[in-house]
């Protein structure tokens, strides 16, 4: 029997969870073993997956599990540099030439386990299945216009923290914005599913929004018209062939600019679009100076989300449960997919 095991995150500040106990219901009630750990944290209590029929286990016993279990997780597990053998579905960050992800890599070569990579599970014509993107930059763009909030105060942005609810978080960046003209954003994947998220959010708040997407951005750059803006928004993941939109000059250079929410959140990879940073921000300190007079700030935070763990969820869960049902099979459509995308770059190390 296809067994999912459904971890606690232990990443701070991350709440969300990629299954309901609505989905966990119809994962058992198609024949899936599922087993949901125990959470201090999850934002979707433990009392419904009880309820839907799902083993539970304590906090953190993943690495305990029955070797044939699938291990279901959104975020990073600890860096302990243990061999990992189970097989795991999780956002790895490890295909792009990030230095932690090939240590995360070298711990599923040593283990024999295999990651099943969330970004890349997609459908026949390459579509991603499942993504966070629209409460991704929907959450970007409120940090971004806190942090711009923050300057015209003279400083720089505290932390932020989980919201209920999206009602709250506009009530929270009204009050914030209070009295203060609104600033102009440009957003650069304005058609997908992040840049959907922020160009609401800007729009619901009054900020003018120059929407570009691939159209505007075929010739390769360099795009001057970004530092025009007071606030740019990256909503491009970063890939081979991805053009650079804020050069490391942008430092220096004559500009609007003042705020980059880099929402796509890739620093460390070797095809980043932002040249002025090399680091993501936090919950505590979301955003990065990178220049003065005027300032320049930076905010990337890589699991924006979480802000509005609820929704994000919810939503997330409702567009993956298709492909969870299918884990009977692995050898085929999305999980076969990304069978052969670990196996690609496993080899290349």
């Amino acid at each position: 029997m296809t067994h999912l095991w459904v971890r606690a995150e232990q990443r701070p500040n991350e709440e969300r969870v990629g299954l309901t106990p609505e989905g966990a219901a119809a994962l058992v009630k198609a024949g899936i073993r599922v087993t949901v750990e125990e959470s201090s944290v999850r934002a979707i209590p433990i009392v419904g997956y009880k309820a839907a029929g799902c083993e539970i286990a304590a906090e953190n016993l993943w690495p305990r599990a029955p070797q044939d279990a699938i291990i279901f997780g959104l975020k990073e597990l600890p860096e302990d540099g243990t061999p990992l053998i189970h097989r795991h579905i999780m956002f790895g960050h490890a295909y792009k030439g990030q230095p932690a992800g090939r240590e995360l890599l070298k711990r599923f070569k040593a283990g024999g386990g295999t990651l099943y990579d969330l970004e890349y599970l997609v459908d026949e014509t390459g579509r991603r299945v499942a993504a966070f993107g629209y409460w991704a930059g929907f959450a970007g763009a409120a940090v971004s216009l806190k942090c711009w909030a923050a300057q015209q105060r003279g400083g720089i942005a505290g932390p932020v923290a989980k919201y209920p609810g999206r009602t709250a978080l506009i009530a929270d960046l009204e009050r914030e914005l209070a009295g203060m003209p609104r600033p102009r954003a440009i957003v650069i994947g304005a058609l997908g599913r992040v840049g959907t998220g922020a160009s609401d959010l800007c729009t619901q708040m009054g900020v003018a929004v120059t929407k570009w997407d691939m159209a505007e951005t075929a010739s390769g750059g360099p795009f001057p018209q970004v530092l025009e803006h007071e606030i740019f928004l990256n909503c491009i993941l970063a890939r081979p062939g991805c053009p650079v939109f804020v050069p490391a000059s942008a430092k220096t250079d004559p500009r609007q600019l003042t705020v980059i929410g880099d929402i796509a959140c890739d620093p460390t990879s070797d095809f980043s679009p932002i040249k002025v940073y090399d680091r993501a921000t936090d919950w505590d300190a979301p955003a990065l100076r990178v220049a003065d007079n005027p300032p320049l700030d930076v905010t990337a935070i890589d699991n924006l989300p979480s802000l509005l763990p609820v929704e994000s969820s919810e939503d997330y869960a409702t567009q993956l449960l298709p492909s969870l049902c299918t884990l009977t099979d692995l050898s085929s459509g999305v999980w076969g997919r990304a069978k052969v995308e670990y196996d690609r770059h496993i080899a290349g190390l």
